[in-house]
């Protein structure tokens, strides 16, 4: 599509919205970016796209004397770029006159497709894209896509590393953190892209055509915005809408939904498993991952325990990344060898290092007991967890009863120690230690931990009363554990 003068709103200030603003100022468009939030600073706005323009771009003196500079120049007051005079930013109410005055209107995923707004452009109608639908018109290359309720971050990361190993040419985005639209000017026919893409985005495809995409799972999610599972199931199969016969989609055959929806769609499904032996695809078995396309030739890929990430879901992860890479044409000894040394998306379950036999994970963003659960149930070896922070008034009573057969020592930090141990000893955990500071915790740890256990902090608590957030906190727990 030419943009080129093209008059153009876009819906949400947030990065989706910035970096779908840049892409459509560098094609030549006319851009109001809108926010319905008033209270947001316009100018800092605009600045931030300008910022995100990036290169060299065409700087326009007051005078009317044009020469390419850096983007840093554009922040000068004595220069006016030439996108800043396409772009417009408004917040709060939008008029009845900016209603009709889009050619397209681009919504940022976190907006509704059922808020009034949207209905008025729609009784206009003014075609309403998203930002994965505006990358994929304007970029270029084969799109590798990643769906699912949970496991899209990890598997779209170790799916990244695969690619990247297979062909330079690749880019990673989606909600992993680099929008797709950031990116999509700088691929080109030769490109592969890995992306990550929810029901939010996935609601406003039109066009969009992955080469392999993957349905991980699907359990209730998002019901506020998408109001039914009806909805938000339909939502998740649009990632296979344009994918025709010569196309593949990985599906899980142990969700009823996907393996329903492999049934009936044009691509061609392949599935994986962790509990059964399949005819054909990838499954798990006596804790070998094995591909099969030929009944009688079945390919190991390796044993779990060469993999550095924990877990059945994990495992999950691993086996839908290894077959959507070589349904694409990656050789599996590529395959073989990144998935070995792949070291999970960080603080979660992250393998950190290993330290005189002991194996150290940062499970830091599990800031509430059942994502701590989660990580206990994935250790494969007795562990000393460091658990405990900013008191949210949770209870940590099943939290301390998965403790049973894999936690053999418990290191409590943080505004919730005292209470947590009350409930390990009141469900008869007694192995406790208190610490003052994560240091202390890291340290304690150590010197119980002996060789072939694993130190695991997963606090079940949130981080604001020792840091600022969880990555802060898991940031500090790496340093510590290098510095051992």
């Amino acid at each position: 599509m030419n943009f080129q003068g093209k008059q153009v709103l876009v819906f949400g200030s947030g990065i989706s919205g910035v970096a779908a603003s840049c892409l459509l100022l560098k094609k030549g468009a006319t851009v109001v970016l809108y926010d319905s939030n008033e209270a947001l600073d316009k100018e800092a706005i605009q600045e931030s796209v300008l910022i995100r323009t990036g290169g060299p771009m065409q700087v326009v003196f007051e005078n009317g004397f044009s020469v390419s500079e850096p983007e840093s120049t554009l922040l000068k007051p004595q220069y006016i770029s030439s996108f800043v005079k396409k772009l417009q930013v408004m917040v709060g109410p939008l008029s009845k006159d900016m209603i009709a005055w889009p050619e397209l209107v681009i919504l940022s995923p976190g907006v509704p497709l059922d808020i009034p707004l949207v209905e008025a452009f729609k009784k206009h109608n003014i075609p309403i894209w998203g930002e994965v639908e505006l990358a994929c018109v304007a970029g270029r290359g084969e799109i590798l896509a990643i769906t699912g309720t949970n496991g899209k971050t990890t598997t779209t990361a170790l799916l990244g590393e695969i690619i990247r190993g297979y062909t330079p040419n690749t880019f990673v985005v989606g909600n992993i953190g680099n929008p797709y639209t950031g990116i999509a000017l700088q691929t080109d026919d030769r490109s592969v892209i890995v992306a990550e893409v929810s029901s939010f985005q996935l609601e406003t495809v039109l066009t969009f055509h992955p080469k392999v995409s993957a349905f991980l799972n699907l359990s209730p999610d998002h019901l506020d915005r998408h109001h039914t599972m009806g909805c938000y199931i339909a939502a998740k199969e649009n990632i296979a809408k344009n994918q025709i016969e010569s196309d593949f989609c990985i599906v899980n055959y142990e969700d009823e939904v996907t393996r329903a929806f492999g049934e009936k769609i044009k691509a061609q499904a392949v599935y994986f498993s962790s509990q059964r032996k399949l005819d054909k695809g990838i499954y798990l078995s006596d804790g070998q991952i094995i591909w099969q396309e030929d009944p009688k030739a079945p390919v190991q890929i390796c044993h779990i325990d060469d993999l550095l990430v924990l877990g059945t879901h994990n495992h999950e992860n691993v086996m839908a990344a290894a077959a959507m890479a070589i349904v694409y044409g990656v050789p599996i000894k590529t395959v073989r060898e990144t998935v070995c040394t792949f070291r999970g998306v960080p603080h979660r379950i992250e393998f950190v290092a290993e330290k005189n036999g002991v194996y150290y994970y940062n499970d830091s963003k599990a800031t509430n007991p059942d994502a701590a659960i989660k990580a206990v149930q994935a250790m494969n070896r007795p562990t000393v967890l460091i658990g405990g922070g900013y008191d949210k008034e949770a209870s940590y009573d099943e939290w301390i009863e998965a403790f049973a057969g894999k936690v053999k020592k418990l290191v409590l930090i943080g505004a919730t120690k005292d209470k947590i141990a009350k409930s390990a000893r009141k469900l008869g955990f007694t192995d406790i230690t208190l610490a003052d500071t994560l240091a202390e915790a890291v340290k304690i740890s150590e010197e119980y931990a002996v060789r072939k256990d694993a130190v695991l902090l997963s606090p079940a608590c949130a981080s604001w009363d020792m840091f600022r957030n969880y990555e802060e906190r898991g940031e500090c727990f790496k340093e510590l554990v290098e510095q051992l």
